[in-house]
């Protein structure tokens, strides 16, 4: 569904540029569901801003199912984000227009695009949990009703792809697992793909798997491999591998909590044993063995 390869971000003004993305590899199945993670300024906005075709990519590859976002035009982009995308952000203001009934800003993208489905739109408020709160305005809805409007809304045109910024960023924890579970729902009932970013680790026992991203690059991957998840979207078992992404020149990028555990500074040293790579701290010249007498 989604491919990047080597995507590339810049952000220029006149007196400054900043790299946002620089050589992002990703890989997202149809209709997984997935998170990524990392924190502020590593660049997960940004990448979810490219997918969602808010931010046009500066160099690399990006692919969401047919369509080239690198050489997409403006028209080919509206019909991108009107048909194969939907997007949730954390701040609901952006997300929802104030003075409408629930109903009315599910109706809204519909009547736009010209594919108005009332009983779709009523039957999305159904499985977000608002059948009676249909005809409430958002002063009438508590924050975490609010947010569930906006996943109805970004499931309005029947996308195959469904974006969330942060989507349980504002909500309590009772709220954040009542909208994870809606997305699990949505993902197995409807076989959306979907990409969450967030900075909330404990969201990954409920997607099916996580990928962080450091300064830019897709720098490590948990895959959680449970082929035994039951119908509530838990895991039953769980097991987590990491992986360190190579670049094509051979390079790779060592997380860093890893590399202050082993207290490498600027070198290491590095073995083949036939089988494995193994990255040890250099040797330094007091910590050979002295004969005392």
């Amino acid at each position: 569904m989604i491919t990047c390869e080597g995507l590339v971000k810049i952000y220029k003004t006149d007196d400054i540029e900043v790299v946002a993305l620089q050589g992002l590899n990703i890989a997202v199945s149809q209709g997984e569901m997935m998170a990524i993670i990392g924190n502020s300024g590593s660049g997960k906005s940004t990448l979810l801003n490219i997918l969602g075709g808010l931010d046009r990519p500066s160099a690399g590859q990006v692919r969401v199912g047919e369509w080239d976002l690198l050489k997409i035009t403006d028209d080919q982009l509206v019909q991108y984000k009107r048909k194969t995308v939907g997007f949730i952000w954390q701040n609901n203001a952006r997300n929802l227009i104030s003075y409408l009934t629930a109903l009315e800003n599910v109706e809204t993208p519909m009547m736009l695009s010209g594919e108005y489905d009332r009983k779709y739109a009523l039957q999305l408020l159904e499985w977000v949990g608002l059948k009676d709160r249909i005809h409430n305005k958002l002063h009438q809805l508590s924050g975490g009703e609010q947010q569930r409007v906006a996943i109805a809304i970004s499931l309005a045109n029947r996308p195959q792809l469904l974006l969330a910024d942060e989507p349980t960023g504002s909500v309590d924890t009772r709220t954040s697992d009542m909208i994870m579970d809606i997305f699990r729902r949505l993902n197995r009932e409807l076989g959306v793909t979907i990409v969450i970013v967030t900075h909330d680790l404990s969201l990954a026992s409920k997607v099916d798997r996580v990928v962080a991203i450091r300064d830019g690059m897709t720098s490590t991957e948990f895959i959680k491999r449970n082929p035994n998840l039951d119908t509530a979207g838990q895991s039953i078992q769980e097991v987590h591998e990491e992986y360190v992404v190579l670049d094509k020149a051979g390079r790779l990028q060592i997380p860093k909590a890893y590399l202050q555990a082993l207290k490498i500074d600027n070198k290491a040293s590095m073995e083949f044993d036939g089988e494995s790579i193994i990255i040890r701290a250099p040797k330094r010249l007091n910590d050979s063995p002295t004969n005392t007498p």
